[in-house]
């Protein structure tokens, strides 16, 4: 990394599972990094494991920051972490570039990209995909929105923790592929759930059916990394369902919008309903298989 990249002096708001590596990337390439979080401790962890400096507001984060990514919980927290007081877009300098990783509407999104341009600065929806071992890895999938000169000085920070970066179009683009990203991801999780179901009913080795599978026209991303631990009854690794149902619900409320027929989604965001009322709010989105176990 040459020394201009070095000293970009970037911040980057919310520590979640996702957040606290990808801003740990940032640090370790050689930016200057300061974080905000809207639990402090969060933050005060990061520092002392990653370097850089801390921030009690979002405002304060940004001062004289080239580049702010955020990555929080949905369109109220970003909204939060962006406006009034001690939102950074009052504390941002004119030309500075806000990158939006958070999972939120293309309302919300076209909505602070017009508050972002008053306040003469660019906004980047960046949405990701790639899950909590994506952002450890610096592998992420990112998709983006928004002015192609904006992304293009946004794109060599981005690309420290992506495994692909691309702009899909104007403000709001990025969002609605990761609702493609969410609407293909709800069949297959469904479609491997049965799969791996139906094994288990007919007496079959879950891991030798896979081990066939998975090499021929059945194999995917949810197959390759999230078969075992079905198997095993764990779901601990990855994306809440919590979270999936937000997701879902941005996609559907869309889809109405937009006149898209989303009939499986709909249905699938129903059967996360019934794992939330098994108590598995916070389980990896692979518990679908929980809920057919459940029926017998």
């Amino acid at each position: 990394m040459d020394k201009e990249k070095q000293m970009t002096k970037l911040a980057f708001l919310g520590l979640g599972v996702m957040g606290a590596p990808m801003a740990g990337h940032l640090q370790k390439a050689g930016h200057d990094v300061t974080v905000y979080n809207r639990t402090a401790a969060k933050a005060e962890d990061w520092v002392k494991a990653y370097g850089g400096a801390m921030a009690r507001t979002p405002r304060e984060a940004v001062k004289d920051a080239e580049v702010v990514m955020a990555c929080v919980g949905n369109d109220d927290d970003l909204r939060s972490v962006c406006l009034g007081e001690t939102g950074a877009f009052g504390g941002m300098t004119a030309g500075a570039i806000f990158v939006d990783h958070t999972t939120v509407s293309a309302a919300v999104t076209r909505e602070l990209y017009k508050a972002a341009d008053a306040a003469q600065i660019s906004f980047v929806d960046a949405p990701i995909s790639g899950g909590q071992a994506g952002a450890e890895n610096g592998a992420l999938s990112i998709m983006c929105g928004g002015d192609k000169g904006a992304f293009d000085r946004a794109l060599p920070v981005m690309e420290v923790y992506a495994k692909i970066c691309r702009r899909i179009g104007e403000s709001g683009a990025g969002q609605m592929t990761k609702m493609c990203n969410q609407i293909a991801i709800a069949g297959l999780v469904q479609g491997l759930s049965e799969a791996l179901h139906f094994a288990e009913k007919a007496g079959l080795d879950g891991r030798a059916v896979v081990e066939v599978i998975s090499q021929g026209a059945a194999g995917s991303w949810q197959m390759a990394n999230r078969y075992e631990t079905m198997l095993d009854d764990e779901f601990d690794h990855g994306f809440a369902v919590d979270w999936m149902r937000k997701d879902l619900g941005i996609c559907l409320k869309t889809a109405d919008e937009n006149g898209a027929s989303l009939p499986v989604t709909a249905l699938v965001d129903q059967f996360y309903k019934d794992v939330q009322k098994l108590g598995g709010a916070r389980w990896d989105t692979s518990s679908l298989i929980k809920r057919l176990r459940a029926m017998g």
